[in-house]
């Protein structure tokens, strides 16, 4: 009885070392992957150069980052928005001769440039204009129309 015990510990540490070699040989070869052109290193400085480079790759995206934002910002301030709006303010001329022509930047802030032509003559009017309203003088109801054409498109 007693050397049929010694073969069933001895078949199971047969069968034990059989799985630990099958996972040490695993591990090892995960590691020669890993360290494949490493040029001879240990696992330890190859992952504190991969750590270091993350961290230098972290300085990066957030220095590019903060660039983007900085050309967005910067990219407001900036005509967007042009719109045009011909009308005829004048019931005895004939055709839409006269324009309104809104320049304004993301926050509509620019100008309103107004052109009202008659048989005298044309006259011109320019209308600074601070987040959508007139600052000086208040806005025509054809430059109010322009201004909010302008906003549709963006």
């Amino acid at each position: 009885m007693v050397p049929n015990l010694y073969l069933v510990l001895g078949g199971i540490l047969f069968v034990w070392l059989l799985i630990l070699t099958i996972f040490f040989w695993q591990m090892f070869s995960h590691y020669s992957r890993l360290a494949k052109g490493a040029n001879n290193k240990n696992l330890k400085s190859i992952l504190e150069d991969i750590l270091s480079k993350i961290d230098l790759h972290n300085k990066d995206i957030e220095s590019i980052k903060k660039y983007c934002d900085n050309l967005e910002r910067d990219g407001l301030l900036h005509v967007q928005k042009i719109g045009l709006h011909r009308f005829n303010p004048f019931k005895d001329t004939g055709g839409d001769q006269s324009f309104s022509l809104s320049l304004v930047d993301g926050s509509d802030t620019g100008i309103i440039i107004s052109a009202l032509y008659s048989r005298s003559g044309t006259r011109w009017y320019a209308k600074r204009v601070v987040n959508g309203k007139g600052v000086e003088y208040e806005l025509t109801d054809e430059e109010k129309k322009v201004l909010k054409e302008t906003k549709k498109e963006s």
